[in-house]
């Protein structure tokens, strides 16, 4: 992971469940579960660099297992 979410992540929305999730058979076989869900929201990243910033988060998430696989979706500042 080449950034460190430092605090909440703020205005959470879910974007794709079920059928509609892509990578949806993938994440059974690393993760398990069930239920996976896209979701997204704000928050402050550190990069490897140092520098803090602003950014859209997207990550995806299931009950039981957690929110997995973070990634910067674009920089808000």
């Amino acid at each position: 992971m080449y950034f460190r979410i430092i605090g909440e992540i703020q205005d959470t929305q879910t974007i794709a469940t079920g059928r509609n999730l892509r990578a949806r058979k993938r994440l059974r076989r690393f993760y398990g579960g069930h239920h996976w869900r896209k979701c997204k929201g704000f928050g402050v990243v550190e990069l490897a660099s140092g520098d803090r910033r602003s950014a859209e988060i997207h990550w995806y998430e299931a009950s039981g297992i957690g929110r997995r696989e973070f990634k910067i979706k674009s920089f808000v500042d």
